[in-house]
């Protein structure tokens, strides 16, 4: 059962979005009924600060008990420049990496987000699982919100 979701920015935005809020708000009554914990890094919460109001209050919503903060540590930023230095993406990616790596390190059940261009991505994915079993780490699940709730949306 996955447990712990780390979430990116995209997934918290997803809630005010047309095309994906559906998913992300579903997603956020699991967090807020305790099914799933959600994983929110430094690095989220910082790009939050340049979000709107609304968009900032949605992981205040979310109990205490059921998140969990993570953050941004030498560790994550060695293994994000591997993946840029790998090819996985392009340095100017280096925050998508940070957030893959710090998910990797954290050993979350499963990164979500919306970004299919350079996250949720299977050639992308494959590269950064490459990098992360070169490192000594275990492969990181990475899907979109619709992946990991699909079948609960009744």
């Amino acid at each position: 059962m996955i447990s712990r979701v780390y979430i990116d920015t995209s997934v918290i935005g997803g809630c005010l979005d047309d095309e994906f809020a559906a998913w992300s708000k579903l997603l956020f009554d699991q967090f807020r009924s305790g099914m799933k914990t959600a994983v929110v890094s430094d690095l989220t919460l910082r790009e939050l600060e340049e979000a709107p109001k609304d968009v900032r209050l949605l992981v205040s919503e979310v109990p205490a008990a059921f998140i969990e903060y993570v953050f941004l540590s030498e560790e994550a930023i060695t293994l994000a420049n591997a993946y840029i230095a790998h090819g996985a993406v392009t340095e100017k990616h280096i925050i998508d990496c940070q957030h893959i790596a710090i998910a990797t390190i954290e050993r979350i059940d499963v990164l979500v987000s919306w970004n299919f261009k350079q996250i949720v991505n299977l050639d992308r994915i494959r590269k950064f699982n490459a990098v992360n079993l070169l490192q000594g780490y275990q492969p990181l699940e990475i899907r979109s919100p619709q992946e990991v709730l699909y079948g609960t949306e009744n």
